[in-house]
């Protein structure tokens, strides 16, 4: 019996040491278990966009430490980055809505990366935010100030203002920013930057208007502004343009090339086609219903369905310049800069707003006379007729005037690169006895020939002026100074300069003294060989 119990007991005995070798096995199982569902756990990496930085990475306890963070922008362009905390922020400034992507790469503990491998790849493709105005369209009491709100704070913005644009930087930003108290109707243009390392997005149009039962209308340039002839009008309603002016369009008058454009429920563009708007000109706007518009700078609204702004006439420095480019002067024009593009648009603005340059005489023995009469940027009787021939080579009405038919003809020949042909000329006549007729044309003299010119009591008159009527022959008539009438046909080779006064021939038996009623009378050779070159706007001077 004692052998059997004493089995017993050593059977009982190892039976408690497979139960305590089992226990601690599956013991340490569940501290493997427990450490690798730990290590899953606290070993994780997070990249995520931030509201401040650019994007966070974080990295759990286990996770190891950050060994690589790489950003690249558009086209796959490396974007330098600043580490602080996690936070990754741009050492380049980003524009609003610019695609980003990011890669982080994090090494593992040794242990750790032996069971999990080495490194842990995060990526992530982001763009920078972009702060949209949430009201384009607000109505502001008097002396109220305007305030233009953000979909999310904002931390830079910039637009314009009297005198220039404004740029403001707001700290930790802002939702809604003022612009202090303006006129009753107005328009801005305003961008915004969401973070500091940023730039300022595109600009965005906000308007505000007075409180009135019916649609108040705001325009861009201002009414009443002088415009050039190819800048954009911009018409922007307090309701939705559908509900103020139907299907109906505004009309132009006069009548500019160019088309509407609904840019938003709110805004109309008209841009012009082609030169725009007539140099010179009062450009009105007919809308189809009348809108509510402030009077003047005040706050007073007047109900109207007609604007207007001033189109400039060209400049006289333009002119001259279109001119010599044209061959119509004696002197040429280069730009200090780029040449004025072959574009109406282009042409258009150089009109009013000329480009420097410098002009020379193409001829180096341009008699001392015709130098005298040219001034840059002012008006001269060598301007006048140098218009005067151009008018007369294109067919239109000869004023010496540069109107709106002048101006156009002259930017669509400079677009065209149209150039005259015939050279310049130029008369000059000496009073003094012997008195003397000479033509000088494109660099040198052609001839000079004896002339009579006026007698006592009807002197031919001393200045320069241009031909405006060219006949190879004419019948002449008038008053004599004892007050009878003469009346002399077969006149050849006459060309007008100055009211009744013209060069041409007559039979005289001598010339070159004061023998004529003011014509500067002229052999007939001389005549006849001078004639093809005094076309309508040739200068004439007579002089002592």
């Amino acid at each position: 019996m004692a052998w059997v119990s004493a089995r017993r007991e050593a059977m009982s005995a190892r039976s408690s040491w497979r139960r305590a070798l089992l226990g601690l096995t599956a013991a340490l199982v569940v501290v493997v278990i427990a450490v690798a569902v730990a290590a899953l756990l606290w070993s994780g990496v997070t990249l995520a966009s931030d509201p401040t930085a650019l994007a966070r990475v974080s990295v759990q306890p286990l996770g190891g430490t950050i060994e690589h963070v790489q950003a690249f922008g558009p086209g796959g362009k490396s974007l330098p980055l600043a580490i602080s905390a996690g936070r990754l922020t741009p050492l380049k400034r980003l524009s609003p809505g610019e695609q980003v992507s990011i890669d982080v790469d994090v090494r593992r503990p040794g242990w750790l990366g032996w069971a999990l491998g080495a490194q842990q790849s995060e990526h992530l493709t982001l763009r920078a935010p972009v702060a949209q105005v949430t009201e384009h369209w607000m109505t502001v009491s008097a002396n109220s100030p305007v305030r233009v709100s953000f979909d999310q704070a904002v931390s830079t913005v910039s637009y314009t203002a009297t005198g220039g644009s404004i740029r403001r930087k707001l700290g930790t930003g802002q939702r809604s920013i003022s612009l202090g108290t303006k006129a009753a109707t107005g328009t801005v243009e305003i961008a915004a930057a969401a973070r500091p390392w940023e730039r300022t997005g595109k600009p965005t149009q906000v308007s505000w208007f007075p409180p009135s039962r019916s649609a108040v209308m705001v325009s861009f340039p201002a009414a009443g502004s002088r415009i050039g002839p190819a800048t954009p009008i911009d018409l922007t309603f307090s309701k939705p343009v559908s509900e103020v002016l139907g299907s109906s369009r505004p009309q132009l008058s006069p009548s500019t090339p160019g088309h509407w454009r609904e840019v938003n429920s709110h805004m109309l563009v008209f841009t012009p086609a082609g030169l725009g708007a007539a140099l010179g000109s009062s450009l009105q706007v007919l809308l189809p219903h009348p809108v509510a518009v402030t009077a003047g700078a005040g706050s007073v609204l007047r109900t109207t369905s007609q604007i207007e702004w001033t189109v400039p006439p060209g400049s006289t420095l333009r002119l001259q310049q279109l001119l010599a480019e044209a061959g119509y002067l004696p002197v040429d024009w280069q730009p200090s800069g780029a040449a004025v593009a072959r574009t109406p648009s282009a042409e258009a603005q150089a009109a009013v707003d000329p480009p420097s340059g410098s002009f020379d005489w193409r001829y180096a023995n341009t008699p001392h006379q015709l130098q005298a009469m040219w001034t840059v940027g002012q008006p001269s009787v060598i301007v006048k007729g140098a218009v005067m021939k151009f008018e007369n080579v294109n067919e239109l009405t000869v004023d010496g005037l540069a109107g709106p038919t002048v101006w156009h003809k002259l930017l669509t020949d400079a677009i065209a690169g149209k150039r005259s042909s015939t050279g310049y000329s130029y008369v000059y006549v000496h009073r003094e006895v012997p008195e003397t007729m000479t033509l000088w044309h494109d660099g040198r003299t052609i001839i000079t020939s004896p002339a009579n010119t006026g007698i006592s009591g009807a002197e031919t008159e001393l200045g320069t002026f241009p031909v405006f009527e060219h006949l190879p022959e004419t019948t002449m008539s008038g008053t004599n100074p004892d007050g009878s009438h003469y009346e002399d046909p077969g006149i050849k080779w006459v060309s007008y300069f100055n009211g009744g006064d013209a060069l041409h021939n007559f039979d005289r038996s001598s010339f070159g003294s004061p023998q004529s009623l003011g014509c500067v009378e002229l052999p007939l050779a001389a005549s006849a060989e001078i004639w093809p070159y005094t076309p309508i706007g040739t200068l004439v001077t007579i002089e002592t």
